[in-house]
């Protein structure tokens, strides 16, 4: 049978595949609309039998309450003032760190590498207690920068930046561009990074979003609510003898909303910058 729109066969395997990947959206998307209905409803609507599937009127309520408890805006800046400069500086390094790796050849480059990617294999909670000690001495305690600090080295990054250019960037483009007197920094801001927009964007979504939803190095680090992340600002909430589970819950719906516009900007960045490099 085919499609009388576009002419194409349809078969049932597609169909299957299809029927798939709506389940898999949904299973994806039903955690945050049950998150969206709790936050409309009291704090009794979290035990009902049978569960509440159907928002309620009690969102700017609820959120009334969470303002009431935290300093919510000023610990949204904090998060996204955090969140941002890690993502520039976890760029800048992981891009420069990448370009070396692939096309650079120098004494125990491999070596290095595969140390730099061992370190992703080690628990953050076994390091907490020396990094807590390293920032203490550095005089970094309860401050936004002793929270960036540990965050600016990524394996991950350093890992795609290097696969990504080795396999985008072509050789004979870097030699041409030796020849016509360049630099290797002026290859890597005019040839490299135009075209590794893409990768760019895709690491800049990992990162953004893992740094905002960090939670135990920020609570670590942080004890002036002045300094409070909106993950360790959340967490106040909880510290009461009767839970409301219906404020809990709008707090974190509304602190996800900035990250869902984050994470769609970069989506839309990710999508126009694969035409703009493959042109280039």
């Amino acid at each position: 049978m085919s499609n009388p729109v576009t002419g194409k066969k349809f078969s049932f395997g597609r169909l299957m595949v299809y029927v798939f990947l709506c389940l898999a959206a949904l299973l994806s998307i039903f955690p945050f609309y049950w998150m969206f209905v709790m936050a409309t409803r009291p704090s009794s609507a979290y035990n009902s039998i049978p569960p509440t599937i159907t928002p309620g009127n009690l969102l700017m309520d609820n959120f009334k309450k969470v303002l009431e408890q935290i300093d919510f805006f000023h610990a949204m800046w904090n998060s996204f003032v955090i969140c941002a400069i890690v993502t520039i500086v976890v760029l800048v390094i992981s891009s420069l760190a990448g370009f070396a790796f692939a096309k650079f050849k120098f004494p125990g480059k491999n070596a290095f590498f595969i140390a730099i990617l061992l370190t992703m294999i080690i628990p953050p909670q076994l390091g907490l207690i020396p990094q807590f000690f390293l920032i203490s001495k550095a005089g970094l305690l309860d401050t936004l920068p002793g929270v960036m600090v540990l965050f600016f080295l990524n394996p991950l990054g350093i890992f795609l930046m290097r696969q990504y250019i080795n396999e985008a960037v072509p050789d004979e483009l870097i030699e041409a561009s030796k020849l016509d007197g360049a630099s290797n920094f002026r290859i890597y801001l005019s040839i490299v990074i135009p075209i590794i927009l893409p990768a760019f964007a895709t690491l800049g979504i990992i990162v953004f979003t893992a740094v905002w939803g960090e939670f135990l190095w920020q609570f670590t680090v942080l004890r002036d609510p002045e300094n409070y992340t909106i993950q360790v600002a959340l967490a106040q909430l909880s510290n009461t003898r009767n839970i409301d589970f219906g404020m809990i819950l709008s707090g974190v719906f509304w602190a996800t909303v900035p990250l869902l516009v984050i994470f769609l900007l970069f989506n839309r960045l990710f999508i126009s910058s694969i035409t703009e490099g493959s042109v280039k």
